[in-house]
């Protein structure tokens, strides 16, 4: 079977977290980056300054681009055909998972992901910090923070480069209840 993960990366307009104003997804199948799409996304809502300031993405630059709905006419194929990967993931199924609520759109009750946070702690112990651009600038890989397509692609560059060096994604699986809007505790394996 082969191993498929969906990474990607949302930016939101404010501290509410529900609505995307990007996504940038990359699909990794067998180690390899096959499929990367990016796009800003009309949030029908407010922005707040710090969001702004952080991501360059304004009001203006939304105008005209595809609300969520639109947008996952398209993108749910692909996010339902492989495990999801993030950095932080928690927070990128979250805003999912709140963004799918916000716009009344029945997808699946639990999801799957992994997160590359945890995977690189794992797999790089010795770096002080996990976040995602001091494991750029650790590895060398190329990253435009807070970019959604830069910050997938970063993701996946990560993922990459742990599992060639051994990790096994399948120990980091976490399951999201999209219905609770939490992740679900893991279990414990019987011995």
């Amino acid at each position: 079977m082969a191993q498929r993960y969906i990474v990607f990366d949302v930016e939101t307009p404010n501290s509410f977290s529900d609505r995307m104003s990007a996504i940038g997804i990359d699909v990794v199948e067998n180690g390899r980056i096959i499929d990367s799409m990016y796009t800003l996304v009309d949030p029908q809502t407010h922005f707040d300054p710090f969001n702004i300031t952080l991501t360059g993405i304004t009001p203006e630059s939304v105008k005209g681009k595809p609300d969520f709905p639109t947008l996952w006419k398209y993108i749910e194929p692909v996010m339902g055909s492989g495990v999801l990967i993030a950095h932080n993931a928690p927070f990128d199924v979250g805003v999912l998972c709140k963004c799918l609520k916000a716009y009344n759109i029945d997808w699946k009750r639990q999801v799957d992901y992994a997160c590359t946070v945890r995977m690189s702690k794992a797999g790089l112990p010795l770096l002080q910090s996990h976040r995602l651009n001091n494991i750029c600038d650790c590895l060398g890989f190329s990253l435009d923070h807070h970019n959604a397509g830069s910050d997938s692609r970063a993701c996946a560059n990560i993922l990459i480069y742990l599992m060639e060096r051994g990790l096994d994604v399948r120990e980091y699986l976490r399951t999201y209840d999209l219905a609770l809007g939490k992740t679900l505790p893991q279990k414990k394996l019987k011995i």
